[in-house]
């Protein structure tokens, strides 16, 4: 069985492969399909092998396999593979003519199975720019050489194991792609924290409207094998009677979408995934168009990101009662979404830009940040403000914070604040949460101090009227401090701010010129 460090040394060397011709960033683009496909076709290999024994025939086992696969019914094997695309042939095929085998090989897969369509076949092997072939097929034989040095059949690696290697491939990705990789990719120790807080229960619908590379929902899943999941074989499973998690999300980047599907797959779920502009065209809506609800929301949308106002005041949904976000942040937009997409006992994690939760604050006259934060302390839904470690994320160096909104909250009137800044390990490029700071965090969360145990050097409670006090500030910083350090204003934030303030000087130009208009003193 192989350990997670030969698969990540495995996958490097295969990065090494095609390393010259194809940029950092494009590695996972050609590597992530063929490892992909090659746990398929190994798998497939093995369901033959064991309906061989079942059967005491392969033959036989082949001749009804190609029955149903002629009655596009198939129901022996999980996923049909091609002649062309097992992969002894191949291994088999030679140099020549490589590119277009495999982008033939990848196509076939997803026409034989539909729920593959868009998620396998996304690139072409013999792709070229400029009038040049992208790879060669002697880089993609050097490849092919790689990947063929391990199985990855259903006893060869678990499908967690495989799994982070996979997310192993694209945190080397996101370390090369810097800005924009943060868009799909949350860093796998912020992901397993907030399945922690979430605590996802058998049985439940899981939620991510901005799902990426899919890792949130599939670290929901994991996290529930670690708490009802009993050992077979080393292995940790979910015994009979315990329903598995359910696990929707969405995702408008068609490459990225293709790579959730993917993982999903290799960590054998079965998730529903569908691609889209959850903003605009929310996919998952019941029969008369509302949208539906969830258990749990798990999520980690674009900080910071700009949305025309009239996206939040058009909208046929009615997710946005509790007010119109800035343009120049969709932050308190994606929340309002995800409220609107919890059920009436459900519970959010959201990863944000710190500012989410104090900007606005402290500001003469109305703010739409603050007032939208304002509505939901109100209305008791917003449970916890967990401040992170500054460079985490790859498209950031900025801290972030995670938010925890509950629909029903066991301890009414009361936010909990834990400023977990200082709760790293420093890492090249980036910081990291090591599993006792992962712990400690969450037990906080799960143990919830009241009375005179209120209070840590990490965290306070304070009360929804005590938020009232300091204008719906919720910035752990402000009322936790840890080592004596300022709070200081990272530059996005600035950024941020800044053209929030013009947004509205903006504004009230136009309504002091509409007043003067009305006057006769402008015209």
């Amino acid at each position: 069985m192989l350990d997670i460090q030969s698969l990540e040394t495995w996958l490097w060397d295969a990065a090494c492969a095609i390393r010259g011709p194809v940029d950092a960033p494009k590695f996972k683009d050609y590597i992530l399909p063929l490892v992909f496909l090659k746990r398929l076709s190994d798998v497939f290999d093995d369901e033959i092998e064991y309906l061989s024994t079942e059967y005491s025939s392969r033959d036989l086992v082949l001749h009804l396999l190609e029955q149903e696969r002629q009655s596009g019914q198939v129901h022996l094997v999980r996923f049909y593979l091609p002649e062309n695309a097992r992969w002894h042939a191949i291994r088999r095929h030679g140099v020549s003519g490589l590119g277009q085998f495999l982008t033939d090989a990848v196509r076939d897969t997803a026409r034989e199975n539909p729920s593959l369509q868009g998620v396998i076949n996304m690139v072409d092997f013999n792709a070229t720019a400029a009038g040049q072939r992208i790879i060669s097929d002697e880089h993609l034989s050097n490849l092919i050489d790689v990947l063929s040095k391990h199985r990855l059949g259903l006893h060869d690696v678990e499908p967690d194991i495989l799994g982070r290697a996979y997310e192993y491939l694209l945190r080397k990705f996101a370390e090369g792609q810097g800005q924009s990789a943060g868009e799909f990719y949350t860093p796998r120790e912020v992901a397993i924290m907030m399945a922690h807080l979430l605590d996802p229960q058998p049985g439940m619908t899981v939620y991510d409207p901005t799902c990426g590379s899919g890792g949130l929902l599939i670290k929901c899943h994991l996290r529930l094998l670690e708490t009802h999941g009993v050992k077979e074989n080393g292995r940790l499973k979910l015994p009979s009677g315990v329903a598995p998690l359910r696990l929707f999300g969405q995702e408008i980047n068609a490459a990225t979408f293709a790579m959730a599907r993917m993982n999903a797959v290799i960590h054998d779920l079965e998730a529903d995934i569908r691609i889209g502009d959850t903003m605009r065209h929310p996919a998952f809506v019941d029969t008369v168009g509302r949208l539906q609800t969830f258990d749990r929301v798990t999520a980690n949308p674009m900080w910071n990101q700009k949305f025309p106002v009239e996206i939040y005041e058009n909208d046929p949904y009615e997710r946005f009662t509790l007010g119109a976000p800035p343009s120049s942040s969709a932050d308190w937009g994606w929340l309002q979404h995800m409220l609107a997409s919890l059920n009436e006992r459900g519970k959010m994690a959201v990863v944000l830009d710190t500012g989410a939760v104090s900007r606005g604050s402290g500001n003469q006259g109305s703010n739409r940040e603050r007032d939208i934060r304002k509505a939901f302390v109100e209305r008791d839904l917003i449970e916890a403000v967990i401040l992170l470690p500054e460079n985490l994320f790859y498209n950031t160096t900025a801290p972030g914070i995670i938010l925890v909104v509950n629909r029903a909250k066991p301890r009414r009137g009361e936010i909990l604040l834990i400023n977990a800044s200082q709760q790293f390990a420093k890492g090249r490029p980036k910081n990291y949460l090591t599993e006792e700071h992962i712990t400690r965090i969450a037990d906080i969360y799960h143990q919830w101090r009241v009375g005179a145990n209120n209070h840590s050097p990490l965290h306070t409670i304070i009360t929804t009227d005590e938020a009232a006090r300091n204008d719906y500030n919720l910035s752990p910083s402000r009322y936790v401090s840890v080592n004596g350090k300022e709070d200081v204003l990272p530059l996005e934030e600035a950024v941020v701010r800044l053209q929030e303030a013009e947004e509205e000087r903006a504004e009230a130009d136009r309504e002091l010129s509409q007043i003067l208009q009305k006057l006769g003193l402008w015209r």
